[in-house]
C-alpha cells in the first residue's frame, strides 16, 4: 500500500478549488472534507507556488502509481526469429535466455516455445517464405495462393530446376472456395497428396479465415501457436483491410502479416509488451496505429520519438515512420494496437 501524506492531500483540495465569494472551494477529494481558503491568505506569487508545488506531487504519485500499475501486468514477448534460418534462431534463443532475463510475469506463449504455421494468400510470396516454410509444421496455401506457390517460389531458387523446388515446397493443404486455383496447379498438388478442401458453400467467410478454421482444429494448444502469414500485405486495399481485420477478430490467437516490405501484428491491450528487435532482418521504421478505437493512454520505451501516456486515433495522432532505437521495445496501452515494422531486403 502507498501512503499518501495528509499535506499531499490537502494540496489537491487546494488544486481542485474553484473561486466563489472571494474565497476557493475546494470538493472533497480522497474523502477529506471541502476547504475554504481565502485568497488574503497568500499572495499571488505564493498561491502559484504552492500550487506548482502540490501539481509535482500529483504528477509524482500518478508516475509512481503506473509504474507499480506495470510491473504487475503480464508481458508478451514477441520476436521475429521466423525471419532466421532455423539454426541461427536456436543460436540467438540462446543468446537472450542468458543475457536478457525478464523481471515480468511472461506469458505461457513466450517465442521460444512456439509452434509455427504458415499460410499461403494470392499474393507474390516474400523473399524470406523458404525459411518460413522450414519454420512452420502445418503448411496451408488459401485458394489462389497455391498459385504463388507453384509459379514464385522456384523463382527464388533460380539455379535449381523448378519442378524440384516444387516437389520440395508442397503444401499440406489448400483450403478456400476454389474459385482461383489453376486447374493444373489443383492437379499437380493433389497428386503429390496434398489435401484439398473446397468450401465453395461457404461465402460468408474469407479464405483465411476458413484456413485459421482449420490450423485451430488441427492444433491442441492454442497457447503455443503462431500463424505466419504470407502475402497479406499489398494489392487490393479492401484484401488487406479484410486481413487486418481477421487479426482482430481472432485476437486470441498469435499472427503475424508479412509482406516483402513489412511485418504486422496485434498488441492486445492491458498487457505490457516487450518486442525484441532483430536488427539485421527488420527495422528501423515502425509504427504504432490504433484501429478500430482510439487509445486513451500508450506509453512506449526504445523507440526514437516514444510515448508518454500518448493518446492515438484516427483523425488525430497515430506512430507512424518513428524508429527503433533500442534492441528491446516496450509498450503498454489501454487499446488494441497494430505493430509494424519495416523487413529489411536481401543484399
Amino acid at each position: 500500500m502507498i501512503r499518501i501524506r495528509s499535506s499531499f492531500l490537502l494540496g489537491l483540495n487546494k488544486l481542485a478549488a474553484t473561486k466563489s465569494n472571494n474565497s476557493y472551494s475546494a470538493p472533497p477529494l480522497f474523502g477529506l472534507s471541502s476547504t475554504q481558503i481565502k485568497p488574503d491568505h497568500l499572495s499571488t506569487s505564493c498561491r502559484k507556488c504552492h500550487y506548482i508545488h502540490h501539481v509535482v506531487r500529483v504528477d509524482s504519485h500518478v508516475n509512481v502509481t503506473k509504474a507499480a500499475h506495470q510491473s504487475i501486468m503480464e508481458t508478451m514477448r514477441h520476436t521475429s526469429l521466423f525471419l532466421l534460418p532455423p539454426n541461427l534462431e536456436q543460436e540467438h534463443e540462446t543468446i537472450s535466455a542468458t543475457s536478457s532475463p525478464i523481471p515480468h510475469p511472461v506469458s505461457a506463449s513466450a517465442p521460444s516455445s512456439l509452434n509455427y504455421a504458415l499460410v499461403l494468400l494470392n499474393q507474390r510470396i516474400p523473399q524470406f517464405t523458404p525459411q518460413l516454410w522450414d519454420h512452420a509444421r502445418l503448411r496451408l496455401c488459401a485458394d489462389g495462393g497455391a498459385n504463388r506457390l507453384y509459379d514464385d517460389m522456384p523463382l527464388l531458387f533460380p539455379q535449381e530446376d523448378p519442378w524440384d523446388v516444387r516437389c520440395r515446397y508442397k503444401p499440406d493443404v489448400i483450403e478456400g472456395d476454389m474459385d482461383s486455383i489453376r486447374k493444373e496447379v489443383e492437379d499437380f498438388y493433389l497428386n503429390m497428396g496434398t489435401t484439398i478442401k473446397n468450401e465453395s458453400d461457404d461465402q460468408d467467410t474469407t479464405d483465411l479465415q476458413k484456413c485459421l478454421s482449420y490450423i485451430c482444429d488441427s492444433s491442441s494448444n492454442h497457447d503455443k501457436l503462431c500463424i505466419l502469414v504470407a502475402g497479406a500485405v499489398g494489392g487490393r486495399f479492401d484484401h488487406e483491410m479484410g486481413n487486418i481485420n481477421v487479426l482482430y477478430r481472432y485476437s486470441d490467437l498469435r499472427m503475424i502479416l508479412l509482406s516483402d516490405d513489412c511485418l504486422i501484428h496485434l498488441l492486445p491491450k492491458n498487457k505490457r509488451h516487450e518486442i525484441h528487435i532483430l536488427s539485421s532482418v527488420e527495422g528501423p521504421h515502425c509504427g504504432l496505429i490504433p484501429i478500430g478505437s482510439s487509445s486513451t493512454t500508450t506509453t512506449t520505451t526504445g523507440l526514437r520519438w516514444n510515448l508518454n501516456d500518448t493518446k492515438m486515433e484516427f483523425g488525430g495522432l497515430i506512430s507512424t515512420s518513428n524508429l527503433v532505437h533500442d534492441d528491446i521495445i516496450t509498450v503498454c496501452s489501454d487499446s488494441d494496437l497494430l505493430w509494424t515494422i519495416s523487413i529489411k531486403k536481401k543484399e
